[in-house]
């Protein structure tokens, strides 16, 4: 079943759901207060649901890899960003673990669907003929 909208898309919506925790642990109190860490990991993990949006809608498979691709690299800063959220004492063991769990598979999921669009014979909504 082709999808018709981003929304659509399961990594998207993984994507949306790491991004709203995000938003919850940065309205916390200490980080709240740590402008350029909350405002650093915002902005990654905005960036992931934005650039699978942005790559679905440009209608083709070589552009749709290119963002998806800077997805996955947004994901891994957003990770990465939630270490040093979690070393500065802002959140607890579990709530680390849990984040990096969703955060590696959403960059498996979109390893899979970078290699899928790969290697299909499919090439984008751009090169139908309508």
């Amino acid at each position: 079943m082709p999808y018709k909208c981003f929304e659509d898309l399961p990594i998207w919506q993984l994507a949306r759901k790491q991004h709203r925790q995000v938003l919850e642990i940065t309205t916390r109190e200490g980080l709240i207060k740590d402008f350029r860490l909350k405002d650093q990991i915002k902005g990654s993990s905005g960036s992931v649901m934005d650039n699978i949006a942005e790559g679905f809608g440009r209608g083709g498979n070589k552009e749709f890899i290119n963002f998806l691709t800077i997805a996955r690299g947004s994901n891994d800063e957003a990770r990465s960003q939630m270490y040093q959220v979690f070393d500065r004492g802002y959140i607890q063991d579990e709530e680390l673990d849990k984040f990096v769990e969703d955060s590696k598979s959403l960059s498996n999921q979109l390893s899979s669907f970078i290699l899928y669009l790969q290697n299909t014979e499919f090439k984008g909504a751009k090169f139908t003929k309508h």
